[in-house]
């Protein structure tokens, strides 16, 4: 209906800057208390209340029934009654997780009327209310996890709004109708009633928009109304029932809003961002919402209303009109109010809107709202002050701040801007106080600091650690630690480079371990402290040798010199088969014909030696250029002692150009040669062939014209393989017959 599309919209308005948050779900009121201070609104009046058939119920806590409240998030609800086949407390979180609780609850004989597929986990809450108006309505949103999967595959979970009275006749037991209906419609609102496929205009996808953030819930209805015509002053009853369909799992819940379960008045509303009633002097500003019964849409509708209050209309806030006006199609008008920073200190000040309302039986009904007006903040800064027993890297402090406007940004005197922050307890003592300070500022710009104190108390300590060095080859070396501060019984714990099994110790004291870093570790009933120490090695052997020469052509010949220290024997293998023992450091000297790589072991004694190595390379060499007289297949390496053959050039002396493809060309004979340049010239000089190449040929043109008969000179130069050149010249008779 029109008139709830516009109630929405202003709500959207103050919940724009906050929509992220999840919706805040407890279930520490009785249904009986949920009913009278929470769905109960203006114009009717509540009995007999019960849950699940029983007064009982109905007074003690229930974990399918809860209070919520969606300020500062997307949901379209501010706040209300939450029923559910599972538990209540499950319902808040994002969409991609999950509510599913099997409570092993009953059926109900209406709800089955609805889905005969069977009904599991049946929440049913029911009360008697006399109503002054003519009319009762209230708003509500269905939703479920059965969403989308489960659509007409039988498990419609369903639920109805069963109400019986005076001028009623239904399908439902005591002769009640189910007014939890698809607008304009005598559809019951169910899993497979509305859905993406039917009906969805109500139908909203919890995982492509803002409510993702708000509950686990896959998908909802749109806010919608149940509402009934009824006799002024008389006593009606109503069932408002919920249930899993085909089984008890994936759970169902309906959100019904508060105040709403009202009868014909015209209701006043404050809205502020806060989602509480307070503003803030030049910061914050309220929605004062008029909403009109849905029976008077229809019509023009003037309404006075009366301010009080210590807050002055036009002096404090810009002045408000009165009397306001409905025009039909019209259901709610909004006032805002945007109180004015004057600077003078007036403490909190309030405004209270009344607005009375004659029914059409006659009764007056009373509709009030207030709004406070702050002109400062004063911002408390919940801080830990942690002590520390063990120091480490960083503490983790969390701070909240209360008192002013959310957002909130808090500051913290290391430089991070978050509400948590990672202190640094290293300092120079492991006891002592280290003081940081966080600053809170909240929307309007008012701020506090306050001190968030590290209290450092570590006890345990390593006073001191001492290292005997160890011979290189065998593990004589030792460790020792002290330790002071220790609380109970403490476990002290060696690694290094030894072997493992012998860090398996606990003492204080290791003994017979190789040279290298050895780390300590004491553990006691609070904390551990470490600390590392070195074993050094006593001289320990130095294998040491050098080639004269690491590279050259077979066969090449070295001499090696032997400079390791501390040892007095050693052994060399020169890789060519050539291996012995000696006991000094004399040069050595071998010839090798091949690459090879020379290992020589220096011992201290049998057991304790190290080792080293050289690489000599080893090439065959020679000439490398197959051109040459002298060319050396084997060679890998040039080295110049390439030799080359004299070129070797001839010519004819006649040749016939008469194309019967028979010496029709002349053409040099030539071996031993890289390139020849070749002249030819008419005995008047003239140049009739210049060519040069591997095997230059004249065809016996001049240009594209045929040269005449008669006798032409030729010169040519050859070029050899080294760059040698040998010329020549003569004379060659040109016959065309």
């Amino acid at each position: 209906m029109k008139q709830y599309k516009i109630l929405l919209t202003s709500f959207s308005l103050f919940c724009m800057s906050v929509v992220f948050g999840q919706i805040a779900v407890t279930n520490t009121q009785t249904p009986n208390q949920l009913v009278q201070n929470v769905l109960i609104g203006a114009g009717v009046t509540a009995s007999n209340i019960t849950f699940n058939t029983t007064t009982a119920n109905a007074n003690a806590i229930q974990p399918s029934a809860g209070y919520f409240n969606a300020n500062g998030t997307a949901f379209p609800l501010y706040a209300g009654v939450v029923l559910s086949t599972g538990n209540v407390t499950a319902l808040p979180g994002v969409a991609s997780a999950f509510a599913s609780q099997d409570l092993s609850g009953g059926s109900d004989p209406d709800l089955a009327a609805i889905e005969p597929a069977g009904i599991h986990d049946a929440a049913v809450l029911e009360f008697d209310f006399v109503a002054t108006g003519d009319s009762v309505r209230f708003n509500y949103i269905f939703g479920s996890e059965e969403y989308p999967e489960f659509v007409n595959s039988g498990y419609n979970d369903a639920f109805g709004f069963f109400l019986s009275g005076p001028g009623i006749a239904g399908p439902y037991a005591n002769g009640a109708i189910n007014i939890a209906l698809v607008p304009g419609t005598s559809t019951p609102v169910t899993i497979d009633n509305v859905n993406s496929g039917s009906n969805s205009a109500y139908y909203q996808d919890n995982s492509t928009n803002p409510f993702g953030t708000t509950t686990v819930l896959d998908a909802f209805t749109t806010v919608l109304a149940a509402e009934a015509q009824i006799q002024c002053g008389q006593t009606y009853h109503i069932k408002i029932a919920i249930g899993d369909a085909g089984d008890g799992i994936y759970d169902s819940a309906v959100f019904l809003e508060a105040n709403s379960f009202s009868s014909d008045m015209v209701q006043v509303a404050v809205a502020t961002v806060s989602g509480d009633t307070t503003v803030v002097e030049g910061c914050t500003t309220a929605d004062l919402m008029f909403i009109r019964p849905a029976n008077q849409i229809n019509d023009s509708l003037v309404i006075n209303y009366t301010i009080s209050g210590t807050a002055q209309d036009g002096v404090d806030f810009p002045a408000l009109p009165n009397p306001i006006t409905f025009v039909p199609g019209v259901d709610t008008v909004i006032l805002t109010i945007d109180p004015i920073a004057d600077g003078i200190p007036d403490n909190m000040e309030y405004i209270t809107i009344t607005v009375q309302t004659v029914t059409v039986c006659g009764d007056t009904i009373t509709s009030t709202g207030t709004l406070y007006i702050s002109d400062s903040v004063n911002i408390d800064i919940n801080e830990p002050d942690p002590t520390v027993y063990c120091i480490n890297d960083s503490v983790e402090a969390v701070v909240s701040a209360t008192g002013g406007t959310a957002p909130y940004v808090y500051t913290w005197s290391t430089g991070v801007v978050n509400d948590t922050a990672y202190l640094s307890t290293v300092t120079g003592s492991m006891t002592g106080v280290i003081d940081y300070y966080v600053t809170a500022t909240d929307a309007c710009n008012y701020s506090n600091t306050d001190t968030v104190t590290v209290t450092l108390n570590q006890t345990l300590q390593v006073d001191t650690t001492i290292s005997y060095p160890s011979s290189a080859c065998n593990p004589t070396g030792a460790v020792s630690a002290f330790v002071s501060g220790q609380t109970g019984a403490p476990y002290y714990h060696w690694t290094g480079p030894g072997n493992p099994g012998s860090f398996n110790i606990d003492a204080t004291v290791m003994q017979n371990i190789p040279p290298g870093w050895y780390y300590f570790t004491v553990v006691d009933d609070v904390c551990n402290a470490s600390d590392s120490v070195y074993v050094d090695v006593e001289n320990p052997p130095i294998a040491n040798l050098s080639a004269n020469i690491n590279y050259g052509c077979a066969p090449l010949t070295v001499t090696f010199t032997n400079s390791s220290q501390n040892t007095n024997t050693y052994y060399w293998d020169f890789g060519n088969g050539n291996s012995y023992n000696v006991n000094d450091l004399s040069s050595q000297t071998e010839t090798f014909l091949s690459g090879s790589t020379v290992m020589l072991v220096a011992f201290a004694d049998p057991t304790c030696s190290d080792t080293a190595y050289v690489n000599i390379g080893v090439d065959p060499c020679g000439c490398t250029d197959p051109n040459a007289t002298n060319y050396n297949s084997i060679a890998t390496i040039d080295d110049g002692s390439c030799v080359y053959p004299t070129p070797v050039v001839t010519a004819p002396n006649v040749f016939t150009p008469n194309g019967d493809n028979d010496n029709d060309l002349f053409v040099l004979s030539h071996i031993n040669t890289v390139d020849i340049q070749l002249v030819i010239v008419n005995r008047w000089g003239n140049v009739m062939y210049e060519g040069s190449g591997p095997n230059p040929v004249w065809d016996g043109k001049e240009g594209n014209n045929e040269a005449v008969e008669g006798t032409y000179f030729y010169k040519f130069i050859a070029t050899g393989y080294s760059g040698e050149e040998v010329t020549g010249h003569g004379f060659v008779e040109l016959i065309r017959d």
